[in-house]
């Protein structure tokens, strides 16, 4: 039996922001809504030690013959170090025998990629068709990531990024306006970023929120991926009591340990709500945004079925392209 290895730079040239990567996830979430995967909880473990956590993710979609696991870490005082935050890797397993066909060497690539393939996807279907400026908290990984995604489905003139390190805004400003060709502003609080954007991504790992429900305008879109975990809070509960649409990658996944946990805990919102899963709207069993004056969100926690799409999609193109090396075991 053989195992294919691939390294980051050979994965990057499988799998990029792109449609086709975009309408593999987006397969996924469909499947997901209509009942037809297998997904366990999320597995956390913590290192309060070094403020680290690691989180395993699995899921097997109906008729798909392979499966990924994906174990994904992030270790926030690594910038200290010199190191990135996060990490990781997937391995591939056949859904017919159970052996690893793949590990996919991505230092954490895939996970950021589906995850702003993610933001593409609820932008699609819930931002506002007409967007002038991008709000986006933080400069993170992510803050890239969720704009890439953006620009994939919706045009716009700029970004207004708010950060609380001045010389990694400065970065991500520098890189964004490079990289997208848009005008990139820094704005000096989170207040100014929502007042004037029509789309808002949150990307932090906050554990105090900081995004308040007064500031929520008609037309506004939120975007929230920063909390993956029940210690995890980006959005003021009180945001999802103003908000027209709610949206989410996983229902039973978010009211356990997403913003919906909290706004659910706060009684802002019932267990038994009408939040729509993203699946839902790809599949075309539930509409997106109604009109342009709706306030939405989409609270996004990353689930499995993203990591298992990603990842067959990667080694398909990669063994088309015969990339990587194959170790007999």
């Amino acid at each position: 039996m053989s195992v294919l290895v691939l390294n980051e730079a050979e994965l990057r040239r499988c799998v990029s922001m792109t449609d086709e990567a975009a309408e593999a996830v987006a397969l996924g979430f469909t499947r997901l809504s209509e009942g037809r995967v297998s997904m366990p909880p999320v597995v956390r473990v913590d290192i309060a030690a070094h403020r680290g956590e690691v989180d395993i993710k699995t899921a097997y979609v109906e008729g798909l013959d392979r499966f990924a696991i994906k174990v994904a870490s992030g270790f926030f005082d690594n910038a200290t170090q010199g190191l990135p935050y996060g990490s990781g890797l997937m391995l591939v397993m056949s859904a017919v025998t159970g052996f690893v066909e793949a590990v996919l060497l991505d230092n954490g690539y895939l996970t950021d990629l589906r995850t702003g393939i993610a933001g593409a996807i609820a932008a699609r279907h819930f931002a506002p068709r007409r967007i002038d400026t991008a709000g986006v908290i933080g400069s993170g990984m992510q803050a890239r990531f969720q704009l890439r995604g953006l620009r994939l489905v919706r045009d716009f003139r700029r970004i207004l990024v708010h950060g609380r390190n001045p010389t990694s805004v400065e970065r991500y400003a520098d890189e964004m306006r490079r990289e997208l060709g848009v005008e990139v502003s820094v704005a000096h609080d989170v207040e100014s970023v929502v007042h004037e954007s029509q789309f808002v991504v949150a990307t932090t790992p906050t554990r105090e929120p900081w995004l308040r429900a007064t500031w929520l305008h008609p037309g506004l879109h939120i975007t929230a991926v920063g909390a993956d975990g029940e210690h995890k809070q980006e959005l003021d509960a009180d945001c999802f009591a103003r908000a027209d649409r709610i949206a989410c990658d996983s229902r039973t996944q978010c009211f356990r340990i997403g913003e919906l946990h909290h706004a659910a805990d706060a009684g802002v919102i019932a267990p038994d709500a009408p939040v729509v899963e993203l699946g839902e709207v790809c599949g075309g069993r539930q509409s997106g945004r109604a009109d342009e004056q709706e306030i939405t969100i989409c609270d996004l926690t990353g689930v499995g079925v993203q990591d298992t799409t990603i990842a067959i999609e990667a080694l398909r193109v990669a063994q088309a392209m015969k990339l990587g090396k194959l170790f007999e075991v």
